[in-house]
């Protein structure tokens, strides 16, 4: 019998070497101490766990190789209590590494990737799961997208795509479809901006959301917004001063897919998104903080 999830979630782990407490962003000839760091796995591990400890049942498919950092994040997942059925192992290295860079208000990155396999995890997991919803965790567009979305639609799942992306722009006909693939799509501000060209948030939701999608944008701070249809509906952010914001923006989608899945309105879903995602930068790494339902209530309840 075919495994039926919550959430599938497509995409590989990332291992995230974070630096922060810098006194400054790093210069060239100069060395830049800072006064804490993490490694902590990242990228598609990061909404994996933060639903799992959200009480969804998640499936993820991801890849992994014999090198030590798939081993290292292999051990996380693994005692996060993820099940690891869809899983694919390589007789390779598979090194996906990220340094950070983390200030409270903004991180930047430099990424490693070895060569990816010729069939993903991903197109494997579709074929032998189902669930109610599939995550993607960025923006992705091209034939493996066509290929995997007629599998979705042939098993009635939902398709949630995060904006995650520095290409192209809805006037390119793939991007436009793949957001027309999908059930929601959630950028944040800055990419919501560059996919449309507008400068006003709610003009760049009313945009996306013509393509045909529930949009949700997340600004950091400032909160999130969601546009369906014709309607426009606001959240606040949480006061909190963030550690890092490593991942932030991916347990922001966990905690409104979680709340959306929940049958929640939409303005409790925005704000389900924005405690998740702010609570999540008390740590470093997007999982360093353990974010649960218990969390989230009392943050509710405080009317924080």
């Amino acid at each position: 019998m075919p495994k039926h999830y919550d959430i599938l979630v497509l995409g590989d782990y990332n291992l995230d070497l974070i630096f922060t407490g810098l006194p400054r962003f790093p210069e060239m000839g100069k060395d830049t101490v800072g006064t804490g760091f993490d490694m902590l796995p990242g990228e598609a591990y990061t909404p994996a766990v933060a639903m799992h400890r959200l009480g969804l049942k998640v499936g993820w498919a991801s890849d992994f190789g014999n090198d030590e950092f798939s081993l290292f994040a292999l051990k996380c997942a693994r005692a996060e209590g993820l099940d690891d059925s869809l899983f694919v192992h390589h007789k390779r290295p598979y090194r996906r590494i990220s340094v950070a860079a983390s200030f409270p208000e903004d991180r930047a990155f430099i990424t490693y990737y070895d060569p990816e396999p010729t069939l993903p995890a991903a197109l494997k997991a579709l074929t032998t799961a189902s669930a109610r919803v599939v995550f993607l965790p960025g923006l992705y567009t091209g034939p493996l997208l066509d290929t995997g979305v007629k599998v979705m639609r042939l098993k009635r799942m939902k398709l949630v795509m995060d904006g995650n992306s520095d290409k192209g722009t809805i006037d390119d006909p793939s991007v436009a479809k793949a957001i027309r693939h999908t059930d929601m799509f959630l950028p944040n501000a800055r990419e919501a901006r560059r996919l449309t060209g507008e400068t006003d948030l709610e003009a760049a939701a009313r945009r996306l959301a013509a393509l045909g999608p529930l949009v949700v944008i997340k600004d950091g701070a400032n909160g999130s917004l969601a546009c369906q249809g014709k309607t426009i509906v606001r959240a606040p952010g949480i006061p909190l001063t963030p550690l890092d914001t490593t991942g932030a923006g991916d347990c922001y989608n966990t905690g409104f897919i979680k709340a959306w899945l929940d049958d929640l309105p939409l303005a409790d879903c925005l704000r389900w998104g924005n405690i998740v995602g702010g609570l999540s930068t008390l740590a470093r790494g997007g999982a360093g903080e353990k974010v649960t339902v218990e969390k989230v209530r009392q943050h509710w309840q405080d009317g924080i």
